[in-house]
């Protein structure tokens, strides 16, 4: 799954640190997400979105050939 998250941070001008702290997780879960390295949970996904504003599949990109390796 790939996302847009970095970019829409940076948009806003929000640190990591302001972003993790506003979601309850550390500063690494945001750079692990940013990175694609961590896949959120349906709940961190969802709090993510309503905390920009924006739907989740505007920030989370899934591209179901990706999941099944083709």
């Amino acid at each position: 799954m790939n996302n847009r998250l970095e970019e829409i941070r940076k948009e806003q001008g929000i640190k990591q640190e302001e972003l993790a702290q506003a979601m309850g997780v550390s500063r690494q879960t945001i750079g692990s997400l940013e990175n694609g390295r961590y896949n959120p949970s349906i709940i961190l996904a969802i709090k993510l979105a309503r905390f920009f504003g924006m739907a989740v599949e505007d920030i989370f990109i899934y591209d179901e050939n990706e999941s099944e390796g083709k």
